[in-house]
C-alpha cells in the first residue's frame, strides 16, 4: 500500500507510529547529504554525447526519482530497445559516506505519506534523475527483441542523455510514446506465456474518504501502459541477467515457486471473492487473466503476490542457475539503482561484461555480500508495508463495529484459521476449533483499532 488518498489526515499518527517503531530515518547523516552535493560536481568524462536521441520517461506523476528512460526503434525484424539506466555509480564511489549509508538502507522504503530514500534527494531526484530537458549521466542498454519475444544484450555505454518528456501514467496517450512500444510489450509477454511465466503486478490500495462518512480500501486504477512499461524492465533486467551469467558472475533475484499449500489456499481466496478457477486451469494461466481493474481480481493478485515463498537474491555459483518462479527464468534487478542498492553493482558489472573488460574487484566482490544486505532490507520494507495494510484496514473498519462479513476459510495451522472476507480485501485470523479450508463462517467486527493497528472479528450468533 503505497499510495493512499488521505485527504482528512485519518492516518497521520499511525504512519507517525510506523516510522518511529520501525527506525526509519527522516533524514541523511549531514556529512552524507555533504558528499551528495560535491558529488554532484563532478565532471562527466566517461561518457559519450547521446543527446541526439529521443529518450522519454513514463512514470506515476508524482514521482521525480526517475532511474529509467528509452528509445525504441525497428532492426530489421527485432526491435532495438535502448535504455538509459540512471549512472548512480558515477556519482557514489565504494566506501565514500553515499555508498555506506547506502548499504546501511538497502533500499528505498515508501509510505503513503513519502518515502525514506536509499539517496539524498540531491542524486535521487536531482542530479542522478534522469528529469526532461535537463542533461544527464547514464548508462544506456542496447536490449535486441526477436519477433519471439527473446532478448539479447547488444552492447552498454556511458553516456549523455537528454529526456524529451515526462511522461505519466495516469494520463499518457500512446501516441506520445515510441511507436512500437505496445509491440515490444506483446512480443515480451508472449514469450513470457511460451515459457510458463506470469508476472503479478496488482494495483496499489487506496484509501479513500466515502460520502456517507468513513473510509474504504479501494485501488488505484491500473492502465495498460503501465504493464507495458514493465515489459521493458523485464526486457532489460533478462537481457543482463543471461550475460551476467555468461560471464560466470552477478547476483540474481530468486523466488521459487508457491507450494502446495500455498495454491490450495489461493483456490480458497479465489472461491471467497467469487472468481471462477476452474480445476485444470494452472495458477499461471489463472493470474494471466486477472483484470487490475476489477476490484475482487486486483484483490485477488494481492494474495497471490503475497502467497509464494518470499523473494531472495543469490550471487552467481559454480553449477547453479538462479531461478525467478514468476518469470520463469533467470532474472537480475539492474533498472532502478536510484531505489535499490543491487542494482547500482548490477549495472556497473553488465557495463565491463558488454565491452569485454573484468568486472571491477569492488564490485565482484560485492555480489557475494549484497544478498544478506537486500534481504534484510526486503523484509524490513515488507514489514512496514504489513503495518501499513493493518492501519488502513482499522481506520476503514472503525466506523463498521457490529457488521456481520461473509468470510471463507482459507488455510488452518499452528495459529488458528486464516479466513478472506468475501467483500473485502481482508485477511483474518478466527478463534475457532474444528474449521478447515472451505468452510463458510459469517464473522462479527469487534474491534478497529488504528492505535494498535488491529481489526478483530469474532463468528457471529447464529
Amino acid at each position: 500500500m503505497k499510495a493512499i488518498r488521505d485527504r482528512h489526515g485519518a492516518l497521520v499518527a499511525g504512519l507517525a507510529a510506523i516510522r518511529e517503531q520501525y527506525q526509519l530515518p527522516m533524514a541523511f547523516p549531514e556529512e552524507v547529504e555533504r558528499a551528495a552535493v560535491e558529488a554532484t560536481r563532478r565532471p562527466l568524462s566517461d561518457h559519450v554525447d547521446r543527446r541526439d536521441l529521443p529518450f522519454v520517461t513514463l512514470d506515476p506523476a508524482s514521482s521525480t526519482d526517475l532511474d529509467q528512460a528509452f528509445v525504441i526503434e525497428p532492426a530489421g525484424g527485432d526491435l532495438l530497445l535502448r535504455y538509459a539506466i540512471a549512472d548512480v555509480g558515477w556519482f557514489v564511489r565504494s566506501g565514500d559516506p553515499i555508498d555506506a549509508e547506502a548499504w546501511a538502507r538497502g533500499e528505498t522504503i515508501y509510505l503513503p505519506d513519502g518515502k525514506v530514500p536509499l539517496h539524498p534527494t540531491a542524486l535521487s531526484e536531482g542530479a542522478a534523475s534522469l528529469l526532461p530537458d535537463v542533461d544527464r549521466p547514464a548508462i544506456i542498454f542496447a536490449v535486441r527483441v526477436s519477433p519471439d519475444g527473446s532478448v539479447l544484450l547488444d552492447g552498454a555505454e556511458r553516456a549523455i542523455v537528454r529526456s524529451r518528456v515526462k511522461l505519466a501514467y495516469a494520463n499518457v496517450d500512446r501516441v506520445e510514446l515510441p511507436a512500437d512500444f505496445a509491440e515490444l510489450s506483446r512480443r515480451i509477454v508472449a514469450a513470457e506465456v511460451s515459457r510458463g511465466g506470469a508476472r503479478v503486478d496488482p494495483p496499489q490500495q487506496e484509501v479513500e474518504a466515502v460520502p456517507a462518512g468513513g473510509y474504504a480500501i479501494g485501488f488505484r486504477p491500473m492502465r495498460g501502459v503501465e504493464r507495458d512499461n514493465a515489459s521493458l524492465s523485464l526486457a532489460a533486467n533478462m537481457a543482463i541477467a543471461t550475460a551476467l551469467l555468461g560471464a560466470r558472475t552477478g547476483i540474481f533475484r530468486t523466488m521459487p515457486e508457491p507450494g502446495k499449500r500455498a495454491r490450495r489456499r489461493l483456490r480458497e481466496t479465489a472461491l471467497a471473492f467469487g472468481l471462477d478457477w476452474p480445476s485444470h486451469l494452472s495458477l499461471q494461466d489463472f493470474e494471466r487473466g486477472l483484470d487490475p481493474n476489477d476490484t475482487r481480481q486486483a484483490a485477488m493478485m494481492l494474495a497471490i503476490r503475497r502467497a509464494g515463498e518470499r523473494a531472495g537474491y543469490a550471487p552467481w555459483q559454480e553449477g547453479e542457475r538462479p531461478w525467478h518462479s514468476a518469470m520463469a527464468a533467470s532474472y537480475t534487478h539492474a533498472t532502478a539503482p536510484l531505489r535499490r542498492l543491487t542494482d547500482r553493482y548490477t549495472t556497473q558489472a553488465a557495463l565491463a561484461v558488454a565491452n569485454g573488460r573484468p568486472v571491477p574487484d569492488d564490485i565482484a566482490a560485492a555480489f557475494a555480500r549484497l544478498p544478506e544486505v537486500m534481504d534484510k532490507a526486503d523484509s524490513k520494507a515488507a514489514q512496514v508495508d504489513s503495518a501499513v495494510i493493518e492501519l488502513a484496514e482499522a481506520v476503514t473498519m472503525q466506523d463498521r463495529i457490529g457488521e456481520t462479513f461473509e468470510a471463507r476459510v482459507t488455510d488452518v495451522d499452528e495459529r488458528g484459521a486464516r479466513a478472506q472476507l468475501c467483500t473485502e480485501p481482508v485477511v483474518t485470523r478466527v478463534a475457532q476449533d474444528g474449521l478447515v479450508p472451505g468452510d463458510l463462517l459469517r464473522l462479527r467486527l469487534v474491534e478497529a483499532s488504528p492505535i494498535q493497528r488491529r481489526a478483530r472479528f469474532e463468528p457471529a450468533a447464529t
